[in-house]
């Protein structure tokens, strides 16, 4: 059975939610990735997640400025997650029911990876080839 560990980027870039929607793009660019992590501020915390989508809205459809909003402002809190351990079927079923194109991941209560949807269609298009 794969699991979500098995298919997951274990390499995830984070970002502070006091970050401003600025910082978040340049991070993006940077690190040419299409979404962040947004950290937990206490132990307790969800953590959130930003990407294009949400910038989409925030910034160009609603008309945000992005020096004045946060990352708090337009993320995705909280975000679903999902365990490591969980089936890859399970996972995709889950993002497809929600519409969802990305899971955080973790182990107990720890951030250990993300998966996107691209992750689970790049896995089997390996297979299939």
């Amino acid at each position: 059975m794969l699991t979500v560990k098995d298919v997951m980027v274990p390499e995830v870039v984070t970002i502070s939610p006091y970050s401003t929607l600025r910082e978040a793009l340049s991070m993006m660019k940077e690190r040419q990735v299409k979404s962040l992590v947004v950290e937990r501020q206490h132990a307790h915390d969800a953590y959130g997640l930003l990407s294009y989508r949400e910038l989409l809205d925030t910034v160009v459809a609603q008309e945000g400025d992005v020096d004045l909003l946060n990352v708090y402002d337009a993320a995705t809190i909280p975000a679903i997650t999902v365990n490591e351990d969980l089936s890859v079927r399970q996972a995709a079923a889950l993002m497809s029911r929600y519409h969802l194109s990305r899971l955080v991941v973790v182990e107990g209560n720890q951030l250990v990876g993300l998966l996107a949807m691209n992750d689970i269609l790049a896995r089997l298009m390996e297979e299939l080839t």
